[in-house]
């Protein structure tokens, strides 16, 4: 398991360390007020790694395959993607206007090397860093003082964060889990079994067939199949995954929460926006009656175990508009 980098002592001491500072403090709120647990911020991040992967086009998943100046280009489109998430109003001096006050947003792809330029010094920034190795993440405030920042400066005249301030980081999550990059933390012969099939469908149908109870996010789907209707790929129709595999006894349920309530009963992963699970399922019988069941097509179910026959999964429930 990865250890933080700092403790939640510490946290709490710099926390304490900055009560003097209300425009942080302002800033602090309205951001937990817009996300409480996170989960948007963290998709901003895994949508904006995949944009930048392409996997549709190039079949990419792993962040050392991009080019030096998509790289590069990965803090702008950070900002940008946040600002569209959280509506934020451009800044007056710096890149927004969070509780009245000028934030600046600075990203990396290495946590501690945020590029700070000289104009951000006395502003507050917003330092966010995403490792899609590791499905880690961080964003946390700070406002920006000279002595705090590295002396050796690049061509660009912009200065990093010296190691020993950066418990002076107001947190609002730290070590956080982003979203997994499927293919990229599957078993190498695994991922092979589903890349090396010739059409877009076939490999979409054994991706859910070989990886099953883990969340597999819209990214994952884009580039197995490398079709612009990539998520047409999964829907209930002749071939498609969720009709060729129910009959291999596999349910996939999405987002909705009539679809939740079922991953959520039988102990698997529960899809949140824009993801889909997996797995096989067994009527139930006398010799599951310590297993969780849902009610489907008339039938009770039970999360399928090695031992258990293969038999067509019963179909879904429609969602509905309160999905």
């Amino acid at each position: 398991m990865l250890q933080p980098e700092f403790s939640a002592a510490a946290n709490i001491h710099a926390q304490a360390s900055l009560h003097s500072d209300p425009e942080l403090w302002a800033v602090h709120a309205q951001l937990i007020r817009l996300d409480p647990t996170g989960l948007r911020f963290a998709q901003v991040l895994r949508d904006t790694i995949d944009q930048l992967l392409n996997g549709e086009v190039t079949g990419r998943y792993e962040w050392e395959k991009l080019y030096k100046t998509e790289k590069t280009h990965a803090g702008t489109l950070v900002e940008i993607n946040l600002q569209r998430e959280f509506s934020f109003d451009d800044g007056v001096a710096m890149d927004y206007r969070i509780a009245g006050v000028d934030v600046d947003c600075k990203y990396s792809q290495r946590f501690g090397s945020w590029m700070i330029p000289p104009e951000a010094v006395g502003h507050l920034c917003l330092l966010v860093w995403a490792d899609d190795l590791t499905s880690r993440w961080s964003a946390g405030l700070l406002r920006i003082e000279e002595e705090w920042l590295t002396g050796g400066k690049n061509r660009d005249s912009k200065l990093s964060v010296k190691a020993e301030h950066r418990s002076k980081i107001l947190w609002l999550w730290h070590h956080a889990e982003l979203p997994e990059n499927v293919l990229l933390h599957l078993p190498e012969d695994t991922r092979n079994s589903i890349l090396s099939l010739a059409s877009g469908q076939k490999r979409v149908n054994e991706l859910f067939r070989r990886v099953q109870r883990r969340r597999i996010g819209r990214g994952v789907i884009r580039t197995v199949a490398q079709q612009s209707d990539y998520m047409a790929r999964v829907r209930e129709a002749k071939g498609r995954a969720r009709t060729v595999l129910r009959e291999e006894g596999l349910l996939i349920p999405g987002h909705f929460s009539s679809h939740q309530a079922i991953a959520r009963t039988l102990g698997v992963a529960v899809p949140r926006q824009g993801e889909l699970v997996s797995f096989r399922v067994a009527s139930a019988r006398p010799h599951h009656a310590d297993r969780p069941r849902v009610e489907l097509g008339g039938r009770s179910w039970v999360l399928a175990d090695e031992g258990d026959p293969v038999e067509a999964a019963p179909f879904l429930p429609k969602h509905t508009d309160s999905d």
